[in-house]
């Protein structure tokens, strides 16, 4: 049992790193683990250890246990532990950092003098409104979001978000960091 267990690293370790399109120089630049030592690990010509799983999993934002693939432990629910991002608080709803990742995002009202500054970066982003209402400056584009509306954009595009008030906004959000596109389509708004 242990021995397929850790037979099963090697493969896992090179699926990340191919889904992240690193090459074995790069990540091991990142990790400070050698390009031969990477490579034998991947190969199963070498023995898994802690020292050698923390820096991996750490770069591939992964839990340690996703990389040996340890057996559930039985229960399914999801311990968020929210943190804070420019005054807003976001709540993760999914385990995986390293792929695909859900937030409940709750802003509080901001100033409606406030300028937004448009951002840009690797990703692709859905966002729907349950509750108060979102501004979303997206390239050429200024839209005013209310509950029940979907967005989803490329973040290569200049984009800004900002909950204009009166009230908090609560905001579910999905993120592709590497682009991935979200399985999910919205319909626009019937005019009428």
């Amino acid at each position: 049992m242990v021995e397929d267990v850790l037979a099963a690293v090697g493969p896992r370790l090179r699926e990340l790193r191919v889904a992240r399109d690193l090459t074995l120089a790069a990540l091991a630049e990142q990790t400070g683990i050698s390009v031969s030592t990477l490579s034998r690990l991947e190969s199963g010509r070498r023995r898994p250890t802690l020292e050698l799983l923390l820096p991996l999993a750490r770069v591939h934002q992964v839990p340690l246990d996703e990389l040996v693939d340890a057996p559930q432990t039985g229960d399914p629910r999801v311990h968020a532990k929210p943190f804070t991002r420019h005054g807003s608080t976001y709540v993760p709803l999914t385990r995986n950092p390293g792929g695909l990742r859900a937030y409940k995002l709750v802003m509080p009202p901001q100033a409606p003098e406030r300028t937004l500054e448009p951002q840009v970066h690797e990703g692709y982003e859905w966002m729907y409104v349950l509750s108060g209402r979102l501004r979303l400056v997206l390239g050429e584009h200024d839209l005013m979001l209310g509950p029940g509306e979907v967005v989803e954009f490329d973040t290569r595009t200049p984009h800004a978000f900002v909950n204009p008030g009166p009230g908090p906004a609560e905001v579910l959000t999905l993120f592709g960091p590497q682009g991935e596109r979200m399985h999910v389509r919205a319909r626009p708004r019937s005019a009428g």
